[in-house]
């Protein structure tokens, strides 16, 4: 496998993903601040618990390594110039399965937008197209309505429930996985999010 380049920026009108840096530390503690409350439902937490966070520069050079291995693509995403959120792919696996998982947060103060949903047709398509991965999947707490609602408006196919799939806000919860493969969107993931808005 030849590892794919990075950084990558990816951009659609006013919502640009481009890899995190070191002089994002104010802007990113700001937006975590803001929506800790808002968010903390949902996040992944460790079942050992947690000893102390790494700082913002060691969470930087993490996620660069992880990037250039190729096991990872973490991109911020800016809304009209500014942090709103985060876009993931992870658990990036070659070979025969060319598969990987997309997890993200959103700033609360501006969601609903569309942002989100425009955010991963964008990913999707780098991962489907540049990179050549052949399944994405995103799993949603069933209780998280904001996210299934994401998943509603990309098209994403149902594939059922996950009992105790991960640690979330201090225990296992079940999640409801939802993917989508590069044969079921020749026209691209973009596409199909701009044809539904258009139906819609």
């Amino acid at each position: 496998m030849s590892v794919p380049s990075w950084p990558v920026e990816l951009s659609e009108g006013p919502v640009r993903l481009r890899p995190l840096h070191r002089r994002d530390a104010a802007a990113w503690r700001a937006v975590r601040l803001a929506n800790a409350s808002w968010l903390r439902p949902w996040e992944a937490t460790s079942p050992e618990g947690s000893g102390p966070p790494p700082t913002f520069a060691q969470m930087v050079r993490g996620f660069s390594r992880e990037a250039r291995a190729g096991r990872m693509l973490p991109f911020v995403v800016e809304l009209d110039g500014h942090l709103v959120g985060q876009v993931t792919v992870s658990g990036v696996s070659w070979g025969s399965l060319r598969s990987a998982h997309v997890g993200y947060w959103i700033d609360q103060r501006v969601a609903g937008r569309g942002t989100i949903p425009l955010a991963l047709a964008l990913v999707g398509d780098h991962c489907f197209r540049v990179l050549r991965l052949h399944r994405l999947e995103v799993n949603i707490r069933p209780e998280n309505a904001a996210s299934l609602r994401v998943a509603a408006k990309l098209g994403l196919r149902d594939e059922g429930l996950r009992e105790r799939y991960l640690h979330i806000d201090g225990a296992w919860r079940d999640h409801r996985t939802f993917a989508v493969t590069a044969e079921e969107v020749p026209e691209g993931l973009l596409a199909r999010y701009r044809n539904s808005q258009r139906a819609g």
